[in-house]
Protein backbone atom coordinates (compact mmCIF):
# COMPACT_ATOMS: atom_id res chain seq x y z
CA UNK A 1 0.00 0.00 0.00
CA UNK A 2 1.44 3.36 -1.10
CA UNK A 3 2.01 5.86 1.71
CA UNK A 4 0.44 9.26 1.39
CA UNK A 5 2.96 12.09 1.27
CA UNK A 6 3.15 14.04 4.52
CA UNK A 7 2.23 17.35 2.86
CA UNK A 8 -1.00 15.83 1.52
CA UNK A 9 -1.88 14.32 4.93
CA UNK A 10 -1.35 17.63 6.68
CA UNK A 11 -2.99 19.72 3.97
CA UNK A 12 -5.57 17.67 2.06
CA UNK A 13 -6.30 19.05 -1.39
CA UNK A 14 -3.06 21.03 -1.60
CA UNK A 15 -1.74 19.08 -4.59
CA UNK A 16 -5.02 19.28 -6.49
CA UNK A 17 -5.32 22.97 -5.71
CA UNK A 18 -1.77 23.49 -6.92
CA UNK A 19 -2.53 21.67 -10.16
CA UNK A 20 -5.76 23.64 -10.53
CA UNK A 21 -3.94 26.89 -9.85
CA UNK A 22 -1.26 26.03 -12.41
CA UNK A 23 -3.89 25.13 -14.97
CA UNK A 24 -5.76 28.36 -14.28
CA UNK A 25 -2.58 30.41 -14.64
CA UNK A 26 -1.80 28.71 -17.94
CA UNK A 27 -5.36 29.25 -19.12
CA UNK A 28 -5.17 32.93 -18.23
CA UNK A 29 -1.87 33.23 -20.10
CA UNK A 30 -3.26 31.59 -23.22
CA UNK A 31 -6.42 33.65 -23.13
CA UNK A 32 -4.49 36.95 -23.09
CA UNK A 33 -4.76 38.80 -26.42
CA UNK A 34 -0.95 39.12 -26.59
CA UNK A 35 -0.37 35.36 -26.47
CA UNK A 36 -1.26 34.64 -30.11
CA UNK A 37 0.86 37.47 -31.56
CA UNK A 38 3.81 36.45 -29.39
CA UNK A 39 3.70 32.85 -30.60
CA UNK A 40 3.35 34.02 -34.21
CA UNK A 41 6.34 36.35 -33.85
CA UNK A 42 8.52 33.57 -32.43
CA UNK A 43 7.52 31.22 -35.26
CA UNK A 44 8.18 33.95 -37.81
CA UNK A 45 11.67 34.63 -36.45
CA UNK A 46 12.55 30.93 -36.40
CA UNK A 47 11.28 30.28 -39.94
CA UNK A 48 12.99 33.28 -41.54
CA UNK A 49 16.23 32.58 -39.67
CA UNK A 50 16.27 29.01 -40.97
CA UNK A 51 15.49 30.12 -44.53
CA UNK A 52 17.92 33.07 -44.52
CA UNK A 53 20.82 33.30 -42.05
CA UNK A 54 21.10 37.03 -42.91
CA UNK A 55 17.74 37.65 -41.23
CA UNK A 56 19.32 38.02 -37.77
CA UNK A 57 22.45 39.80 -38.96
CA UNK A 58 23.24 43.08 -37.16
CA UNK A 59 22.80 45.14 -40.32
CA UNK A 60 19.42 43.66 -41.17
CA UNK A 61 18.10 44.00 -37.62
CA UNK A 62 19.28 47.62 -37.43
CA UNK A 63 17.54 48.52 -40.70
CA UNK A 64 14.34 46.67 -39.76
CA UNK A 65 14.06 48.41 -36.40
CA UNK A 66 14.51 51.79 -38.09
CA UNK A 67 11.45 51.32 -40.30
CA UNK A 68 9.55 49.64 -37.48
CA UNK A 69 9.70 52.59 -35.13
CA UNK A 70 8.14 55.05 -37.58
CA UNK A 71 5.00 53.05 -38.31
CA UNK A 72 5.01 51.81 -34.74
CA UNK A 73 4.55 55.29 -33.31
CA UNK A 74 1.38 55.74 -35.37
CA UNK A 75 0.15 52.29 -34.31
CA UNK A 76 0.55 53.13 -30.61
CA UNK A 77 -1.76 56.14 -30.88
CA UNK A 78 -4.15 54.18 -33.10
CA UNK A 79 -4.40 51.56 -30.36
CA UNK A 80 -5.79 54.09 -27.90
CA UNK A 81 -8.17 55.50 -30.52
CA UNK A 82 -9.47 52.07 -31.56
CA UNK A 83 -9.90 51.08 -27.92
CA UNK A 84 -12.25 54.04 -27.63
CA UNK A 85 -14.29 52.65 -30.53
CA UNK A 86 -12.99 54.88 -33.34
CA UNK A 87 -10.25 54.75 -35.95
CA UNK A 88 -8.41 57.20 -38.19
CA UNK A 89 -7.90 56.67 -41.92
CA UNK A 90 -6.17 60.03 -42.35
CA UNK A 91 -2.92 59.12 -40.58
CA UNK A 92 -1.17 58.09 -43.80
CA UNK A 93 -1.88 61.42 -45.46
CA UNK A 94 -0.82 63.35 -42.33
CA UNK A 95 2.39 61.30 -42.36
CA UNK A 96 3.15 62.71 -45.81
CA UNK A 97 1.71 66.20 -45.25
CA UNK A 98 3.50 67.26 -42.04
CA UNK A 99 7.05 67.04 -43.45
CA UNK A 100 5.89 68.94 -46.56
CA UNK A 101 4.79 71.80 -44.30
CA UNK A 102 7.97 71.77 -42.24
CA UNK A 103 10.41 71.61 -45.13
CA UNK A 104 8.49 74.08 -47.29
CA UNK A 105 8.69 76.64 -44.50
CA UNK A 106 12.39 75.92 -44.04
CA UNK A 107 13.45 75.71 -47.72
CA UNK A 108 11.69 78.98 -48.59
CA UNK A 109 13.41 80.76 -45.70
CA UNK A 110 10.09 81.51 -44.01
CA UNK A 111 11.04 79.99 -40.67
CA UNK A 112 13.81 78.07 -38.99
CA UNK A 113 13.66 74.29 -39.00
CA UNK A 114 12.60 74.23 -35.35
CA UNK A 115 9.72 76.65 -35.92
CA UNK A 116 8.65 74.72 -39.02
CA UNK A 117 8.63 71.55 -36.92
CA UNK A 118 6.35 73.14 -34.31
CA UNK A 119 4.03 74.60 -36.99
CA UNK A 120 3.69 71.20 -38.68
CA UNK A 121 2.75 69.55 -35.38
CA UNK A 122 0.26 72.29 -34.56
CA UNK A 123 -1.42 71.88 -37.94
CA UNK A 124 -1.65 68.14 -37.33
CA UNK A 125 -3.41 68.86 -34.03
CA UNK A 126 -5.93 71.02 -35.93
CA UNK A 127 -6.54 68.14 -38.34
CA UNK A 128 -7.14 65.77 -35.43
CA UNK A 129 -9.39 68.31 -33.75
CA UNK A 130 -11.46 68.63 -36.94
CA UNK A 131 -11.82 64.84 -37.11
CA UNK A 132 -12.96 64.78 -33.50
CA UNK A 133 -15.51 67.56 -34.02
CA UNK A 134 -17.11 65.83 -36.98
CA UNK A 135 -17.26 62.48 -35.16
CA UNK A 136 -18.33 63.58 -31.68
CA UNK A 137 -20.42 66.69 -32.37
CA UNK A 138 -21.96 65.92 -35.74
CA UNK A 139 -22.19 62.16 -35.05
CA UNK A 140 -20.68 61.18 -38.40
CA UNK A 141 -18.95 57.75 -38.41
CA UNK A 142 -15.19 58.04 -38.09
CA UNK A 143 -14.74 55.93 -41.23
CA UNK A 144 -16.41 58.59 -43.39
CA UNK A 145 -14.89 61.57 -41.58
CA UNK A 146 -11.30 60.38 -41.72
CA UNK A 147 -11.67 59.09 -45.28
CA UNK A 148 -12.72 62.59 -46.31
CA UNK A 149 -9.86 64.11 -44.31
CA UNK A 150 -7.43 61.71 -45.99
CA UNK A 151 -8.39 63.13 -49.39
CA UNK A 152 -8.28 66.75 -48.20
CA UNK A 153 -4.86 66.45 -46.56
CA UNK A 154 -3.30 64.40 -49.36
CA UNK A 155 -4.69 66.79 -51.95
CA UNK A 156 -3.27 69.77 -50.07
CA UNK A 157 0.19 68.18 -49.95
CA UNK A 158 0.07 67.50 -53.69
CA UNK A 159 -1.11 71.04 -54.40
CA UNK A 160 1.66 72.66 -52.34
CA UNK A 161 4.36 70.63 -54.09
CA UNK A 162 2.70 70.40 -57.53
CA UNK A 163 2.97 66.66 -57.06
CA UNK A 164 6.78 66.61 -56.86
CA UNK A 165 8.95 65.64 -53.88
CA UNK A 166 10.77 68.40 -52.05
CA UNK A 167 14.36 68.98 -53.12
CA UNK A 168 17.15 67.34 -51.13
CA UNK A 169 18.51 69.59 -48.40
CA UNK A 170 21.24 69.78 -45.83
CA UNK A 171 20.01 71.29 -42.58
CA UNK A 172 22.14 71.80 -39.49
CA UNK A 173 20.02 71.66 -36.36
CA UNK A 174 20.18 69.95 -32.95
CA UNK A 175 16.57 68.90 -33.65
CA UNK A 176 17.76 66.43 -36.27
CA UNK A 177 20.01 64.63 -33.79
CA UNK A 178 17.24 64.55 -31.19
CA UNK A 179 14.75 63.00 -33.62
CA UNK A 180 16.87 60.66 -35.76
CA UNK A 181 20.39 60.78 -34.38
CA UNK A 182 22.15 57.42 -34.36
CA UNK A 183 24.78 55.60 -32.38
CA UNK A 184 26.33 52.15 -32.36
CA UNK A 185 26.02 49.39 -29.80
CA UNK A 186 28.59 46.86 -30.93
CA UNK A 187 27.67 45.95 -34.51
CA UNK A 188 24.15 47.37 -34.20
CA UNK A 189 23.25 50.84 -35.42
CA UNK A 190 20.51 52.35 -33.28
CA UNK A 191 18.47 55.41 -34.28
CA UNK A 192 16.94 57.79 -31.76
CA UNK A 193 13.55 57.11 -33.36
CA UNK A 194 13.67 53.60 -31.90
CA UNK A 195 14.23 55.01 -28.42
CA UNK A 196 11.33 57.42 -28.92
CA UNK A 197 9.14 54.51 -29.99
CA UNK A 198 10.04 52.58 -26.84
CA UNK A 199 9.39 55.64 -24.68
CA UNK A 200 6.00 56.25 -26.30
CA UNK A 201 5.10 52.57 -25.86
CA UNK A 202 5.86 52.74 -22.13
CA UNK A 203 3.89 55.99 -21.69
CA UNK A 204 0.86 54.83 -23.67
CA UNK A 205 0.91 51.45 -21.97
CA UNK A 206 0.81 53.15 -18.59
CA UNK A 207 -2.00 55.45 -19.70
CA UNK A 208 -4.11 52.59 -21.01
CA UNK A 209 -3.67 50.18 -18.11
CA UNK A 210 -2.74 52.23 -15.05
CA UNK A 211 -4.50 55.56 -15.28
CA UNK A 212 -7.94 57.09 -15.01
CA UNK A 213 -7.64 58.19 -18.62
CA UNK A 214 -7.17 54.55 -19.62
CA UNK A 215 -10.37 53.60 -17.84
CA UNK A 216 -12.18 56.37 -19.69
CA UNK A 217 -10.77 55.20 -23.02
CA UNK A 218 -11.87 51.60 -22.50
CA UNK A 219 -15.26 52.64 -21.15
CA UNK A 220 -15.82 54.96 -24.13
CA UNK A 221 -15.28 52.06 -26.51
CA UNK A 222 -16.98 49.34 -24.50
CA UNK A 223 -20.30 51.01 -23.68
CA UNK A 224 -20.39 54.77 -24.40
CA UNK A 225 -23.91 55.27 -23.02
CA UNK A 226 -23.12 53.58 -19.71
CA UNK A 227 -19.78 55.40 -19.52
CA UNK A 228 -21.49 58.74 -20.07
CA UNK A 229 -24.02 57.94 -17.33
CA UNK A 230 -21.16 57.24 -14.91
CA UNK A 231 -19.53 60.60 -15.58
CA UNK A 232 -16.99 59.63 -18.25
CA UNK A 233 -16.33 62.50 -20.66
CA UNK A 234 -16.69 60.37 -23.76
CA UNK A 235 -16.68 63.17 -26.34
CA UNK A 236 -13.68 64.92 -24.82
CA UNK A 237 -11.78 61.64 -24.57
CA UNK A 238 -12.36 60.76 -28.21
CA UNK A 239 -11.45 64.25 -29.42
CA UNK A 240 -8.17 64.10 -27.48
CA UNK A 241 -7.39 60.71 -29.03
CA UNK A 242 -8.07 61.93 -32.57
CA UNK A 243 -5.65 64.80 -31.93
CA UNK A 244 -3.07 62.39 -30.49
CA UNK A 245 -3.41 60.08 -33.51
CA UNK A 246 -2.82 62.93 -35.93
CA UNK A 247 0.07 64.30 -33.87
CA UNK A 248 1.88 60.95 -33.79
CA UNK A 249 1.39 60.50 -37.54
CA UNK A 250 2.91 63.94 -38.15
CA UNK A 251 5.87 63.22 -35.87
CA UNK A 252 6.48 59.85 -37.56
CA UNK A 253 6.33 61.47 -41.01
CA UNK A 254 8.83 64.17 -40.02
CA UNK A 255 11.10 61.48 -38.57
CA UNK A 256 10.98 59.55 -41.84
CA UNK A 257 11.63 62.67 -43.95
CA UNK A 258 14.74 63.58 -41.97
CA UNK A 259 16.08 60.03 -42.17
CA UNK A 260 15.66 59.66 -45.95
CA UNK A 261 16.34 63.35 -46.75
CA UNK A 262 13.18 63.70 -48.81
CA UNK A 263 9.62 64.90 -48.34
CA UNK A 264 7.30 63.19 -50.80
CA UNK A 265 3.63 64.26 -50.84
CA UNK A 266 2.68 60.66 -51.61
CA UNK A 267 4.62 59.15 -48.71
CA UNK A 268 2.48 57.27 -46.21
CA UNK A 269 0.07 56.09 -48.91
CA UNK A 270 -1.64 52.95 -47.59
CA UNK A 271 -0.06 53.26 -44.15
CA UNK A 272 -3.45 53.74 -42.51
CA UNK A 273 -4.54 50.21 -43.39
CA UNK A 274 -1.20 48.69 -42.43
CA UNK A 275 -1.29 50.44 -39.06
CA UNK A 276 -4.83 49.25 -38.37
CA UNK A 277 -3.71 45.73 -39.31
CA UNK A 278 -0.85 45.95 -36.80
CA UNK A 279 -3.21 47.04 -34.04
CA UNK A 280 -5.82 44.37 -34.81
CA UNK A 281 -3.23 41.60 -35.10
CA UNK A 282 -1.91 42.67 -31.70
CA UNK A 283 -5.26 41.93 -30.09
CA UNK A 284 -7.04 45.27 -29.88
CA UNK A 285 -10.76 44.88 -30.54
CA UNK A 286 -11.89 46.59 -33.75
CA UNK A 287 -15.24 47.35 -32.11
CA UNK A 288 -13.55 49.07 -29.14
CA UNK A 289 -13.48 48.46 -25.40
CA UNK A 290 -10.29 46.39 -25.33
CA UNK A 291 -6.78 47.40 -26.30
CA UNK A 292 -3.23 46.32 -25.62
CA UNK A 293 -0.05 48.31 -26.24
CA UNK A 294 2.14 45.22 -25.78
CA UNK A 295 0.07 43.43 -28.40
CA UNK A 296 0.44 46.36 -30.79
CA UNK A 297 4.22 46.33 -30.39
CA UNK A 298 4.13 42.61 -31.26
CA UNK A 299 1.84 43.32 -34.22
CA UNK A 300 4.22 46.00 -35.50
CA UNK A 301 7.17 43.60 -35.27
CA UNK A 302 5.21 40.81 -36.96
CA UNK A 303 4.32 42.82 -40.05
CA UNK A 304 7.61 44.67 -40.43
CA UNK A 305 9.62 41.47 -40.02
CA UNK A 306 7.28 39.77 -42.45
CA UNK A 307 7.98 42.43 -45.08
CA UNK A 308 11.71 42.16 -44.49
CA UNK A 309 11.80 38.38 -44.31
CA UNK A 310 9.91 37.60 -47.50
CA UNK A 311 12.30 39.82 -49.44
CA UNK A 312 15.33 38.08 -47.96
CA UNK A 313 14.06 34.63 -48.88
CA UNK A 314 13.26 35.69 -52.44
CA UNK A 315 9.48 36.06 -52.33
CA UNK A 316 8.35 38.99 -54.56
CA UNK A 317 7.59 42.06 -52.49
CA UNK A 318 4.25 42.43 -54.28
CA UNK A 319 3.09 39.30 -52.46
CA UNK A 320 3.36 41.09 -49.11
CA UNK A 321 -0.34 41.95 -49.00
CA UNK A 322 -1.19 38.27 -49.38
CA UNK A 323 0.72 37.50 -46.20
CA UNK A 324 -0.84 40.45 -44.37
CA UNK A 325 -4.35 39.32 -45.29
CA UNK A 326 -3.63 35.74 -44.26
CA UNK A 327 -2.16 36.85 -40.92
CA UNK A 328 -5.13 39.13 -40.19
CA UNK A 329 -7.65 36.37 -40.94
CA UNK A 330 -5.69 33.82 -38.93
CA UNK A 331 -5.22 36.09 -35.92
CA UNK A 332 -8.88 37.13 -35.93
CA UNK A 333 -9.91 33.47 -35.93
CA UNK A 334 -7.48 32.75 -33.08
CA UNK A 335 -8.66 35.74 -31.00
CA UNK A 336 -12.27 34.70 -31.52
CA UNK A 337 -11.56 31.09 -30.49
CA UNK A 338 -9.60 32.11 -27.38
CA UNK A 339 -12.30 34.56 -26.35
CA UNK A 340 -15.04 31.92 -26.66
CA UNK A 341 -13.01 29.48 -24.57
CA UNK A 342 -12.42 32.16 -21.95
CA UNK A 343 -16.13 33.00 -21.70
CA UNK A 344 -17.28 29.40 -21.36
CA UNK A 345 -14.55 28.72 -18.80
CA UNK A 346 -13.00 25.80 -20.67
Amino acid sequence: MRSTPLIQRLFPGTASETRTGSASALQRLISRPEFGPFVLLVIEIVVFTLLSPAFLSPGNISNSLTFTSELGMIALAMTLLMTSGEFDLSVGSVFGFAPIVMWTLYNTGTTSLEVGFVVALLISLVIGYANGIFVTRLKIPSFLVTLGMLLVVRGTALYITSGFPQRTWRAESPLIDVIVGDFNIGSYRIYMSLLWFILFAVIFGYILTRSKAGNWIQASGGNPSAALARGVRVMRTKMALFMLSSLMAAYAGITSSIRVSAANPNSGDGYELEVIAMVVIGGTALSGGRGTIIGTVLGVLILRMMRNGIVLIGVPGLAYNIFIGAIILGMMALHSWLERRHHVGV
